[in-house]
Parts: C-alpha cells; sequence; structure tokens
C-alpha cells in the first residue's frame, strides 16, 4: 500500500473514531528499560566499551538482583559479547543466566548489531542476526521473539518478513516520515498486521507496532526542571567515566518535594500517547542513548516514584510497572482487538520536516558501501569453498580450526558494518576507519584461508607456485597460475580480468586447451595490460587456467597469444555543441545489442536490443547538485540528508572519447571534463559489451552492458549523479528494490517542498524503468540513491563531498568531506519485461557474486594442473539461489531439550567447534506471478544437489537463523478484519526430515545438514 493509500485508510480511520476517544479505565503502562547502544557511529566500539558500554551491563545485572520488580532489555549483542567475554566475572555471568530464566532481562532483536533498513542486502541483514542469536541460543538457551528496530531511518518491507522468519511474534519500529506517523498518531493507526512479503502474504505476516512522536526516548523535557527528565545518571562522558561519578545534565533526584512535579509528567505523557492507541496498554521506553551506565541512581529514583504513582492509580487513572517487551506484547496480545492489515509496501524515504529528507546517506561514503559489499561477496565465496574442503573429507593437513577463526573473524565484521550508523555512512572518520580495519583484516584473514586450500588442492606441486598480487605487473619465467572460484550454485559463464606486465601472452585451460583471451591497454595503469578470459565455471567449482609469454604461439605451437584489441580514439567534444548531434553514429555490436555512440557529442545515443527489434533513445551525463552549507541561509545536506537548493547541473564541458575494440570485449572509455581545458578528468564511463563465441552460453553475459564509473574528487558542497535519458514512457515512476530481496514501485510524488530529495530511494541491488515495450534495468554492488525526475530518466547518485556549519555536526565531525575518487560499478538490461523478468535477479547475483580470481607466479617448471576431473558440481534450478552453504561451527545440540539440559548441567560455550554440522540456506527468486516459468514452485532432491559433499544421512529444516525447529515454531496469531487469527504458518511443501522440498515463491528455507562421516 502506497503512502497516499495508507493515507487515506487513516483519514478514513480518524472519521470513524468518536472525538477524543481514548481507552477507558486505568490505563496500563509498561516502563520498558533500555539503553541505546550504537556499535560505533561517532565513538568507536573500544570508546564506547571504555566509556559507558561496559558499565552499563556491570551495572544492571547488579541492580536487576538487588530488586525482583526491576526488568530491562537489551538488544544489540557486540556489546554484550565483548562484556561476556573480556569483562563479566563468573559471578555476574551466574546473575545473567538466572535473571534471564526468571525474564527480569530480555534480550530482544538480539543480532549483532540493530542493521539499517534502507541501504543493507538482506544477506547482511541475515547474517548479522544469525550471527547473534547463535551467541545466544549456544550460550543461554535463548531465540529472542521480538523486534526492537527503534533507530533505522526509514523501514524496509523485507525486515517484517526476515524476522517472521525468524520466529518472531511481534515487529517494533520508529522513524517513518513524520506526516505519516502524525495521521498515524492521529488515527490510532501506529499497530497492524504487516505482510511485508506479497508472495509470502499471510504465511509470513507480524504485528508491528510503531513508535509514537517521543520514539525510542523518555521524554525530554520535564516542566518544573531545566534538565533533561528522567536520567538521573545523566549524559556519558567521554573518553573515561568521570572520577567523581557526576555527570552532565543529571536529572533532579526525586524527592518529598519534587515527587507529586514528577509524577505529573510521567503520567501526562502517558496519557497523551494512550490517545494514539486502540488499547489501555502503552509502551514507555525509559531510556535513550547511551543510558543505564549507572543503574544504581536510574533505579532508585523510577522505584519511589513509581510506587507513588502506583499508590494514587485509581486517582491519576494511570497504573504503571516495569517491563520486557514481552510482557507488553502479551498483554496486548490477550486484548480482543481485530487489526488492520498493512500490505508489502515499506516506510521509506524518512523525513523528519519538509526540509529534512533522509535520502543523502543512501550514496554518503560510497567506498565504504562498496567495501562492506565486497567483504561480504568474499565471504560467501569463503564460506562454501571451507564448507567443499571439509566435505566428504579434507583434502590436506589444514587445521579446520584455524580457518573457521577465520571466517569468524569475518562473519563478525561483515555484521558488525551492517549497523544503522555504519554501512549508512553516517559516523565519524575514526568510527569509518574503524569498520574498514577491521574488514580489510577479515578478508586478509578469509583470502589466507582460500589460498591455504588451493595450495592444498594443488599438492604435490604447490611447491612450485608461489602467490602474487592480482595486479602484480611482474611475470616469472615461466608466467602466471590463475585458479577461479565459482561461489554461485549454476554453471556460470564470464569474464575474468587481471592486470598484466606483458602485452602477448597465451592462456591455456586445465587440459591444455586454448582459451578465448584478450589483452588491451589497462583503463587505471598505462603501464600495465588488462587480461579479459572467458571462462565457463560449474556450481562451487574451480577453473584452472596458466599464461605464459606467447613466444611459442609465433613457433607454431599448439597455444595461441590472446587477440589484441584496437584503439579508436576521438578527440574532445564541448558540451554546448551536444545539441549537433546524432548525425554522425558509432555502432558497438554483439548478439543482443547495438550501442550507438555518437561521434559528434562522444555521447551514448541510443541502443538497439535484439529480443524486441527496438530502438531505445539513451543518453548519459554526469550532473551535480549543488547544496548549502550555510546553516543561516537554508536547509543544508550532511550525511543523513539531501538538500538540493535546484535542480541538478552538468557537471563537465567537453568529453574525450576511446573505443578498445577487440575479439571478446569491446570497451567504449568516455572521459569527462569539468572545463575545456582541464588536463585531469573528473568522470569517466567504462561501457563493455561481450561478443560470446558459438558454443559458450551466452543469455546472461550477452544481454548485459557493464558499466563502470570513476568519479571525484568533488568539489565542496556537490552531490554527484549519473543521469540516464530515455525515450521510454515511463510516468516518472522507478521501482527500485528493498534490500535485493523484493521490488517497491515509486511513483513520483509532489511535495510542497523538497520534492527533489523527498523522491529520492535506496537502491540496494536493482532498479528500473519501463513502458509498455522495454524495460531499462539497473544492477548495482553498492547501495546508491535512486530517483526519477522526468518521464523515461533515472538517475543515480553516485558520489557525495560536503561540508556545513551546524555545530552538532561539527562538534561529532559528521560534514562529510569526502575526497575520495570512487569507482562504483552498474550492469544495464534492456529488453522485453518478460525477458528483464527473467534476468534480472540472476544477473544481479552474478554481479554480486563474481568468480573469485586467485592468482600466482609460476616459478622454474610449470606444476601439472589439476585435471577437469574435480568434485562434483552444486547445481540448483536457475529459480534458486544457494543463500548459503556454510559450517558455522555452532556446538548446541539440534535438540532444545538436550541443550537445555546441557547448560543446565552447566555444558555452556564448550570450546570445540562442532564440524560436522552443515548450514544450508535456499531462496526462491521470483514472485508470484513475476515470470510464467520461473516463478513456479520448484521441487529439489537435497541428497541429490549436494551429492559432491557426500551422502546425506540427515535433513533439519530449522527457522531462518537455525534456532528453533520448524516443527516446534508456532508464532502467535493476530486477529485480522479477514476474519482469521493468523500467525507464521508452515508451507505445506515441508516434508519434516527429508531431503526433497519443494519450495515457492520468495520462501527462504533454512536446513542443517547431516552428512556421513569417512
Amino acid at each position: 500500500m502506497g503512502s497516499s493509500r495508507w493515507l487515506s485508510l487513516l483519514v478514513h480511520l480518524l472519521l470513524l473514531r468518536p472525538p477524543g476517544a481514548r481507552p477507558a479505565g486505568v490505563i496500563r503502562a509498561f516502563v520498558v528499560p533500555h539503553s541505546h547502544m550504537d556499535v560505533g557511529w561517532v565513538y568507536t566500539v573500544r570508546e564506547s566499551m571504555r566509556a559507558y558500554a561496559a558499565n552499563v551491563y556491570n551495572s544492571v545485572v547488579e541492580e536487576l538482583t538487588r530488586g525482583e520488580q526491576r526488568r530491562f532489555i537489551a538488544v544489540e549483542q557486540e556489546f554484550f559479547r565483548l562484556w561476556w567475554d573480556g569483562v563479566a566475572s563468573n559471578q555476574q555471568k551466574r546473575q545473567v543466566c538466572k535473571l534471564l530464566d526468571k525474564g527480569h532481562l530480555e534480550f530482544v532483536l538480539g543480532g549483532q548489531v540493530m542493521h539499517d533498513e534502507a541501504v543493507t542486502h538482506y544477506d547482511d541483514q541475515i547474517l548479522q542476526l544469525t550471527e547473534g542469536h547463535g551467541f545466544l541460543y549456544e550460550t543461554f538457551g535463548i531465540r529472542p521473539q521480538f523486534s526492537w528496530h527503534v533507530d533505522p531511518f526509514g523501514a524496509s518491507a523485507t525486515t517484517p518478513t526476515l524476522f517472521s522468519l525468524a520466529g518472531f511474534n511481534a515487529h517494533l519500529i520508529s522513524r517513518i516520515d513524520y506526516d505519516l506517523k502524525e495521521a498515524m498518531q492521529e488515527a490510532q493507526g501506529l499497530q497492524f498486521v504487516w505482510r511485508g512479503s506479497p508472495s509470502l502474504s499471510e504465511q509470513q505476516e507480524i504485528f508491528t507496532h510503531v513508535m509514537d512522536q517521543y520514539s525510542y526516548c523518555t521524554p525530554s523535557h520535564i516542566p518544573f526542571s531545566n534538565r533533561s527528565g528522567f536520567y538521573w545518571n545523566g549524559v556519558a562522558v567521554f573518553p573515561e567515566p568521570p572520577p567523581d561519578g557526576v555527570y552532565p545534565n543529571m536529572s533532579e533526584p526525586v524527592t518529598a518535594a519534587n515527587i507529586d512535579l514528577y509524577a505529573e509528567a510521567l503520567v501526562a505523557n502517558v496519557k497523551q500517547r494512550a490517545a494514539w492507541f486502540r488499547t489501555p496498554h502503552v509502551l514507555w521506553p525509559w531510556g535513550c542513548d547511551k543510558q543505564f551506565f549507572n543503574a544504581s541512581v536510574q533505579f532508585a529514583n523510577m522505584d519511589p516514584l513509581m510506587d507513588h504513582i502506583n499508590s494514587r492509580a485509581a486517582e491519576l487513572g494511570v497504573s504503571v510497572q516495569y517491563a520486557t517487551l514481552s510482557d507488553y506484547f502479551h498483554a496486548l496480545h490477550a486484548v480482543n482487538v481485530t487489526w488492520h492489515v498493512r500490505d508489502h509496501h515499506d516506510f521509506l524515504p524518512y523525513s523528519t520536516e519538509p526540509f529534512q529528507a533522509w535520502t543523502g546517506f543512501y550514496t554518503s561514503r560510497s567506498t565504504l558501501k562498496g567495501l562492506a559489499r565486497r567483504a561480504s561477496a568474499l565471504l560467501y565465496a569463503g564460506e562454501s569453498m571451507f564448507t567443499r574442503y571439509m566435505w566428504p573429507a579434507p583434502h590436506g593437513p589444514l587445521d579446520p580450526a584455524w580457518a573457521l577463526q577465520q571466517l569468524q573473524q569475518l562473519r563478525w565484521a561483515v555484521s558488525e558494518v551492517q549497523h544503522h550508523d555504519a554501512i549508512t555512512g553516517t559516523e565519524s572518520p575514526k568510527v569509518r576507519d574503524m569498520y574498514v580495519e577491521h574488514l580489510a583484516s577479515g578478508m586478509l584473514g578469509v583470502r589466507k584461508l582460500m589460498a591455504s586450500i588451493i595450495l592444498d588442492r594443488l599438492r604435490p606441486t604447490a611447491g612450485e607456485w608461489r602467490a602474487a598480487p592480482a595486479a602484480d605487473s611482474g611475470t616469472g619465467p615461466t608466467g602466471h597460475f590463475v585458479v577461479v572460484y565459482n561461489p554461485l550454485a549454476w554453471t556460470v559463464t564470464t569474464i575474468v580480468t587481471l592486470t598484466m606486465g606483458l602485452a602477448g601472452v597465451s592462456v591455456t585451460d586445465e587440459s591444455g586447451h586454448p582459451v578465448p583471451a584478450q589483452i588491451q591497454n589497462s583503463t587505471e595503469t598505462p603501464s600495465a595490460y588488462d587480461l579479459h578470459i572467458l571462462t565457463t565455471i560449474p556450481g562451487l567449482s574451480f577453473r584452472h587456467y596458466s599464461i605464459r609469454p606467447s613466444t611459442g604461439a609465433q613457433e607454431g605451437t599448439q597455444e595461441p597469444a590472446a587477440t589484441v584489441a584496437s584503439t579508436l580514439r576521438f578527440g574532445r567534444r564541448l558540451r554546448r555543441h551536444a545539441s549537433r548531434g546524432g548525425r554522425r553514429l558509432v555502432p558497438v555490436v554483439n548478439d543482443c545489442y547495438t550501442v550507438l555512440l555518437d561521434q559528434d557529442t562522444n555521447l551514448l545515443h541510443s541502443i538497439w536490443e535484439r529480443q524486441s527489434n527496438r530502438t531505445v533513445r539513451v543518453t548519459q551525463e554526469f550532473l551535480e547538485y549543488h547544496v548549502n552549507g550555510d546553516g543561516k541561509q537554508g536547509p543544508i545536506s550532511d550525511n543523513y540528508m539531501f538538500a538540493p537548493s535546484k535542480a541538478a547541473e552538468p557537471a563537465w564541458e567537453a568529453v574525450g572519447m576511446e573505443i578498445v575494440a577487440g575479439q571478446l570485449v569491446t570497451e567504449v572509455r568516455q572521459y569527462f571534463y569539468r572545463n575545456v581545458t582541464a588536463r585531469d578528468y573528473t568522470y569517466a564511463i567504462y561501457s563493455r559489451l561481450t561478443h560470446v563465441p558459438q558454443g559458450y552460453d551466452r543469455q546472461l553475459l550477452c544481454h548485459r552492458i557493464e558499466q563502470e564509473y570513476r568519479v571525484g574528487p568533488l568539489e565542496l558542497n556537490r552531490e554527484a549523479i549519473l543521469r540516464t535519458s530515455t525515450n521510454l514512457k515511463s510516468q516518472q515512476v522507478i521501482h527500485s528494490d528493498d534490500n535485493g530481496y523484493q521490488m517497491q514501485r515509486r511513483p513520483y510524488q509532489v511535495y510542497v517542498n523538497n520534492s527533489i530529495a523527498r523522491n529520492y530511494y535506496p537502491m540496494v541491488q536493482s532498479a528500473f524503468i519501463e513502458d509498455s515495450g522495454s524495460r531499462l534495468v539497473l544492477l548495482s554492488e553498492r547501495a546508491h540513491g535512486i530517483s526519477s525526475q522526468g518521464n523515461g530518466q533515472v538517475e543515480v547518485m553516485l558520489h557525495r563531498r560536503l561540508w556545513n556549519n551546524f555545530d552538532w555536526d561539527l562538534g561529532y565531525n559528521l560534514t562529510l568531506n569526502d575526497t575520495s575518487i570512487v569507482h562504483p560499478v552498474l550492469w544495464l538490461l534492456l529488453g522485453p519485461r518478460s525477458v528483464t523478468a527473467a534476468l534480472r535477479q540472476r544477473s544481479g547475483l552474478a554481479l554480486q557474486h563474481r568468480p573469485l580470481v586467485l592468482f600466482g607466479e609460476l616459478a622454474g617448471t610449470a606444476p601439472k594442473l589439476p585435471g577437469p576431473q574435480q568434485q562434483e558440481a552444486v547445481t540448483l534450478p536457475p529459480n534458486l539461489h544457494l543463500q548459503i552453504l556454510s559450517i558455522p561451527g555452532w556446538n548446541y545440540s539440534s535438540n532444545h531439550t538436550e541443550h537445555m539440559q546441557n547448560l543446565q548441567k552447566g555444558h555452556r560455550r564448550k570450546a570445540q567447534a562442532d564440524l560436522c554440522r552443515v548450514l544450508l540456506r535456499l531462496h526462491h527468486l521470483y514472485e508470484a506471478g513475476e515470470d510464467p516459468v520461473l516463478s513456479q514452485p520448484v521441487t529439489v532432491n537435497l541428497e541429490a544437489v549436494l551429492r559432491g559433499l557426500g551422502s546425506v544421512v540427515a535433513v533439519e529444516e530449522r527457522s531462518l537463523t537455525g534456532t528453533w525447529d520448524v516443527s516446534t515454531l508456532h508464532r502467535w496469531s493476530w486477529r485480522t478484519k479477514t476474519g482469521h487469527q493468523r500467525g507464521g504458518s508452515t508451507s505445506p511443501s515441508r516434508l519434516p526430515g527429508g531431503p526433497t522440498v519443494t519450495i515457492h515463491p520468495q520462501e527462504i528455507r533454512t536446513f542443517f545438514i547431516h552428512f556421513s562421516q569417512q
């Protein structure tokens, strides 16, 4: 349901509600103590642990043991795990276990972090949730059942689906558009049942609570004091707690003189909130950012205040109690209310005021966004490669414990960067450096692991080669050795590119047969060469290639040299002459497209698409939004917000072009200069079409135009976009994805103010515009802001460089003065809806999970390469994606009763990891009705699919994060207008314990696989 339809429903509800309606009788306020602990943002994790985070758990655990009525909810796991493993005493650990058993301490959400919902990929959301849930279940037998997603900047429709699959009974969010929240409050529409997936619908619906205008913090203003209200411990101090224990802005202690004033303030706020909800139960969050580092003073003041209110409950009309989320939602669930249903539409974008559209963070810190996704892809490849190494039996002397440690380090780093002030680019520079350091360290470890696996595969010849960096410009006497690994569970035909120091080389495969290859001048390194190799790799399998100097070709050997591309250069063309173009067109042709370039303008002119025999007018150029940096002069853009003062302006005056034409690949290089005399270009587009030889699968490779961009460094207070303009009659409607999981239709909305920024949306993996004849699809390897500001147009924000004089931004160093050069990649698909709908998902995964290349220098005599025979490939049908294949290492029993008994015996978190349990997760890529063939349910025999890993002896179906046996997972039902009480139901296709499963559109199914040990 779009925002306009949702608002219409709320207005209807408002008209039906009698004026001044509010719950009758005594209002029951559930006071939920919590601390919002950002994993990063302004301060590093280490700084936060030292200043306040460790003290939150130290003091909360102590204070909960002192008062039976007291409660506390813990949310993100990163700080808790650091405290548990490095700070907590054995006595504190025993106290935590007792508090959990009694329900006085509750873990909600339970992920490693509270992930962002706009720019994160669903793979990484699942990963960080699985990381946290695995720790909690292994350590305590705890399985969180409620979310607490109070700070992400907007709410995705993917999240309620994933949380349903994880076994949650209710979902809690806060940040949605200000005017929508106001309307929902007035209509008592802040609570509803959300069916986040159009294909799964009521199967994975979840009750959702939107926090009111006070959000997750306690009201900070109290009328009788100039200090913040209800924060008796004050504000955290960095870098260390004050030695005297006196913190800034500590609320006035509760005394006999002011207890009535405190009570009146709290009761008034509860009553105000009660009017916005349909039941007499009010959720009253007590806490905020960095709170409860001194839980003693907090509870010492709140205890008597709550006793005082309850002693006058009949008079005041309000009773109060400490509560966890479980307490609140249990009470709500018991009320006989029929709830409204929200469909699959999300709550994006998010604005807090007319000129405060939080759409800038979709692009902020593009380099970090790209690194986070590359790290995720490397982890994905490393997980399956290690699993294949271990099953059916390890191939060599690699230490599995060391290997698992490398994977776990990168799991932690990738999970951490999904935080809502991390991948969003809204953190301070030193915190960005922390994320980068953690990702880089984890990636290095996994690369070492993968190199070790390759070495083991090559024994006994492994001593004859040594690892070399992929961009190494030197060559040994016998050349190079390349191992290419395909992490996808399909056979992939694609191009891999290496940077070489030689212009003439030959490439052969494992059998010594020549391989199609092309050499050309490098785009980035003038003294080097790019070697393109055409490869076909089965699922989860390797190919091996030898690269040697091509002297043998002249001697009549069977090793023909890689073909050499030729370069055609065009002089600079001026922007002011662009209107004269269209008379001299240069074609670049493959079997799917003819790309027409205008040599009078050096710009893209149009694309002829073979499938529909249609020519679509397509032009591309770089523009910049000029934004204000002076808060006194009007709205400003910063890490979070995008506030353009006017329409985007062209960012170039001249453009040069080269066409590098080859038998395998043709590349078009366009260089955009800020002014006519500039020596260096600020922007570039490198477009590539592949000419797929006969005998190779060309479905995915032929149907895409690969583009890489070079953007920057930008001038100050500029936001750079790539605008693609077409003659498609798209009516300013763009479709963009929620987290790579599902698409959202985004019609252009006209606002009184700030329409440009409020029509920006996140693109995590894909977007498209279309008319009745054609669809233009954009696929991305990192998140961007995207918009359609005109009919047939799509613009992608690629980079931002900002500075402003707001004291708050300056004080926390959140001005985004990003001077970097970024290199994002987009793939373009053009064709009829039927063709592009079938290709979009698989092409997006082909971009995200490109084959991994390990590059080695041959020394001495060339080693004997492994033959074509290797482990049997893992191959899935084209509509199924292998979302994960890994050895998580958890050592808990799959039987919950047995696991709890082991915990009660004191067997908590044994040091020895379980290397026998394999985690498998499958995702049906298509929506119901999206494609006549690919949208059908698909049945697979897991024994057959995984035959290459050994003999399957058991298949257990689990919840999304692995902690529930699905046969024992019974989520709550909530009464809706359909007349039924519904909850998370299981698909009728689920066969308990069997190897054959049927997976329906958009289903994500999780399994534990057990193989016969050899």
